[in-house]
């Protein structure tokens, strides 16, 4: 185990880019999202500790990304879609008082990616999708520690962002991978046993896939625990989610997949555990909430006092822990095969289901459907390029031809159901 290629994350290394007095200055990225929002909210919380300098967001929410410019007083805001610019910049006109500088708006595609590369000393990439892929690279490249939410980024282009990363540069803000950052804290890499990662189970925890037939896209997106966006609130019902955090896993902090464990915990108490050799197990628990784990994502290796709320421990209450389903829910196995496959494979999986969530979202394929017509592509997809040689035009590619063939088989199976 001691031979193995030094992990991505370790708490027991901190990468420190020079920073001067005062706040560490902090660029969001997807600051209009459930990550964003709640980054947000804990730096007003805290003026003395963060600065936010930039801000980015697809355009979709334009009048909250001005008032959240002008809350924060950033130097630069981005926009993916161009068509927005003119939106933007009234929305910021209306806050910012006459003769005020609005800030600079950056626009287009790479937006987001240019804004990663600016001067700062923490960027939290809190995009959806692998679209965060380039603003990953380009805040790593930067020399920029990086607080990583956007766990596609990192499986689709694992090998490339291996190779960028310095040791401690990348501090996770997943929830399940902040916790077994944290419990790592405890030993050495040789002293670890296993890694359990857990799972609220989603809406459907306990149906059989039978019984997932015919649920639809309301019960998908009423999450028991979480608050998150449409997207990765299915892929948790799907369990998919799950499947990509231990790829993640696997890729942070180089633990083979036979020893990454996946248990359902329905009340997302406990948000990962790290099994030692001696026996002893280290659970990382707070009642479910983001601002914890993106306090540690900004803060480490400081913590942020009040970050997040805490357990009334005079209050009774029951933490359950459940095998996981693998037969209702195959996805967190397919992530296994599509991990081990490596190279463009774990692109491929992540491409095929973003077209098949969304198609699931627009009436057109059955839930059940979603990991079917994944699997199929990945198994059409054959044998990767070889991750040693990974670039970016291979991710895309891989993606391109993914997410075309995964609506080719969408297609198929709502016309054959259209004829039923």
């Amino acid at each position: 185990m001691t031979d193995a290629p030094a992990p991505l994350a370790d708490p027991h290394l901190v990468y420190d880019p020079v920073a001067g007095d005062g706040p560490k200055d902090v660029v969001i990225l997807g600051s209009t999202g459930s990550i964003g929002t709640q980054a947000i909210d804990l730096v007003l919380r805290n003026p003395d500790r963060f600065r936010v300098t930039g801000l980015s967001a697809n355009g979709g929410r334009v009048a909250l990304l001005a008032e959240q410019a002008h809350r924060l007083r950033v130097r630069t805001v981005a926009v993916a879609r161009e068509d927005v610019v003119g939106a933007l910049r009234d929305a910021l006109s209306a806050w910012y008082g006459a003769g005020e500088p609005l800030p600079e708006i950056l626009a287009g595609a790479d937006a987001a990616t240019r804004l990663a590369a600016s001067d700062c000393h923490t960027v939290l990439n809190g995009i959806t999708g692998s679209i965060g892929l380039a603003p990953t690279l380009a805040a790593l490249e930067a020399g920029r520690t990086l607080a990583l939410a956007n766990k596609e980024s990192l499986i689709v282009g694992g090998p490339l962002v291996k190779a960028l990363a310095e040791p401690g540069q990348i501090i996770p803000v997943d929830s399940e991978h902040a916790a077994l950052f944290q419990a790592l804290a405890a030993g050495t890499r040789a002293d670890v046993q296993k890694l359990v990662v857990t799972a609220s189970g989603g809406p459907f925890r306990g149906r059989t896939r039978d019984e997932l037939a015919n649920v639809t896209v309301e019960d998908a997106l009423a999450h028991p625990t979480w608050a998150m966006g449409p997207v990765i609130t299915i892929n948790s019902a799907t369990l998919v989610n799950k499947g990509l955090e231990v790829i993640e896993a696997h890729l942070l902090y180089d633990i083979p997949f036979d020893r990454i464990e996946v248990v359902v915990h329905p009340q997302s108490y406990v948000h990962s555990m790290v099994e030692f050799t001696d026996g002893s197990t280290l659970a990382q628990a707070t009642p479910p909430d983001m601002r914890g784990p993106i306090a540690i994502g900004l803060g480490w290796p400081e913590r942020v006092p009040d970050a997040a709320p805490v357990f009334d421990w005079s209050k009774a209450s029951t933490w359950e822990f459940h095998p996981l389903d693998n037969g209702a829910f195959p996805s967190v196995n397919l992530a296994r095969h599509v991990g081990g496959l490596a190279g463009t494979a774990p692109a491929v999986f992540n491409a095929a289901n973003e077209e098949c969530v969304e198609a699931f979202r627009a009436g057109a394929l059955p839930f059940n459907g979603i990991i079917d017509t994944v699997t199929r592509v990945v198994e059409e997809h054959g044998t990767p390029r070889p991750g040693t040689s990974l670039t970016v035009p291979d991710v895309l590619e891989a993606e391109t031809w993914a997410r075309a063939r995964a609506r080719e088989l969408t297609a198929r199976t709502a016309s054959a159901e259209a004829r039923a």
